[in-house]
């Protein structure tokens, strides 16, 4: 063989070798998200958004994904905005459906959609007479209790209200034996908050408490003073608020201009935020609640270091949208997902299996399990809102 041929197949194969590295390095695995970026509870979704993005960014960092044919990709976030209203959800999960490069979706932030958007999921995979749609969904957020038994295409990463109230009640009333009564206050539109304060209600009765009445108002109400006024006519020891920072703070304002001064304040789970403490950390010194995050662990400490790079803070709903990102990126691996057009009905089988198989994930504080009926077990504890900051006040065993 003569060496001007040597030299062109050497340049051939050089050539062909180059351009395979440069389409693996162009690679990319589309992971979708959808959630509340405008309206009243838009901070929610803008948050999971920045986490999503932030723990892709990590994983890029670290050298991205590994696809099924062992080509290296980068993780893309795209994140629509739901309005945290049903028929827009419902729209944004079908716009994702119908993408070419989409196998599974993290959201939404709204129970009030959650529960509408897994109505649309086929409810039993296999079942040629469901034309639901056959998709994943890995919700992070959407927080009311019992929501993924409604298909086997629904799984969500939120920590069980239920469980984290009843420890809650359980300890105030063994740590705590001046308080007897309660007086309840709830966000009576918002399916999340009213929802919980059936549960909070329960539980605290069940704890041996006397639940002595409740005064109501909605998400969008900005004046509370004839809530209060009920709630200061009870003078009951301990006041739950099950409502959303926007208006937990308006409430706890108003209780502090009518002198309302409870022995001990409980609130709802997404209020153990930092938009609680920006509207109004004097007023809700001492406030109480379960949360699934804390900066307590190594792991934690440099998701919420990483997000607050990004100009964004963590807490257990954007806590669990970082979960879910690294868990995809496991699974993604783990099922050989393709990511690519001519594999995505493929994919979406694979993922879906991988997800309904996976009965413990890592989570920030810990090991989170999984239900037969794909809800999570995660580990938790209670904060107080204490000088401006969610200080940890205890930790369940």
């Amino acid at each position: 063989m003569s060496i001007s041929r040597i030299g062109t197949m050497a340049l051939i194969a050089a050539t062909t070798l180059f351009a395979t590295s440069a389409q693996a390095q162009g690679r990319e695995v589309k992971i979708y998200g959808f959630g509340a970026k405008s309206g009243v509870v838009r901070i929610f979704g803008l948050n999971s958004e920045a986490a999503m993005k932030a723990a892709a960014d990590q994983i890029n960092k670290a050298g991205g994904v590994t696809l099924g044919d062992g080509t290296k990709a980068k993780l893309v976030i795209e994140y629509l905005d739901d309005r945290c209203t049903a028929e827009e959800g419902i729209n944004a999960l079908r716009r994702i459906a119908a993408q070419p490069d989409a196998f599974v979706a993290v959201g939404p932030t709204c129970s009030n959609v959650a529960e509408p958007v897994f109505g649309i999921l086929q409810k039993k995979v296999g079942d040629a007479g469901d034309t639901g749609l056959q998709f994943p969904v890995y919700t992070d957020v959407a927080a009311k209790g019992g929501l993924a038994s409604m298909s086997q295409w629904a799984f969500r990463n939120v920590p069980s209200e239920a469980a984290m109230y009843k420890s809650l009640f359980d300890w105030i009333k063994a740590t705590h034996p001046e308080v007897k009564t309660i007086w309840g206050g709830v966000e009576k539109d918002f399916a999340h908050s009213n929802a919980t304060f059936g549960v909070m209600k329960d539980l605290a009765s069940k704890a041996g408490f006397e639940v002595k009445g409740q005064s109501e108002w909605l998400l969008a109400d900005t004046t509370f003073s004839t809530q209060v006024r009920e709630l200061r006519r009870g003078e009951a020891d301990l006041v739950m608020i099950s409502a959303h920072p926007f208006t937990t703070c308006g409430v706890l304002k108003e209780m502090q201009r009518q002198g309302v001064k409870p022995k001990m304040m409980v609130g709802l789970t997404s209020s153990s935020s930092m938009e609680t403490l920006q509207g109004c950390a004097a007023q809700a010194e001492g406030m109480l609640i379960p949360t699934s995050f804390a900066p307590v662990t190594a792991d934690a400490r440099k998701a919420a270091g990483a997000l607050q790079a990004a100009g964004a803070s963590m807490d257990l709903h954007n806590a669990a949208a970082w979960e879910n990102i690294y868990t995809l990126k496991e699974l993604i691996e783990k099922a050989k997902i393709m990511a690519k057009p001519d594999t995505i009905q493929a994919d979406r089988q694979k993922i879906r299996e991988a997800l309904a198989n996976a009965k413990e994930t890592s989570g920030l504080l810990g090991k989170v399990g999984r239900t037969d009926d794909r809800e999570a077990v995660k580990p938790f504890l209670f904060v107080k809102a204490t000088k401006g900051e969610w200080a940890v006040a205890h930790k369940p065993n």
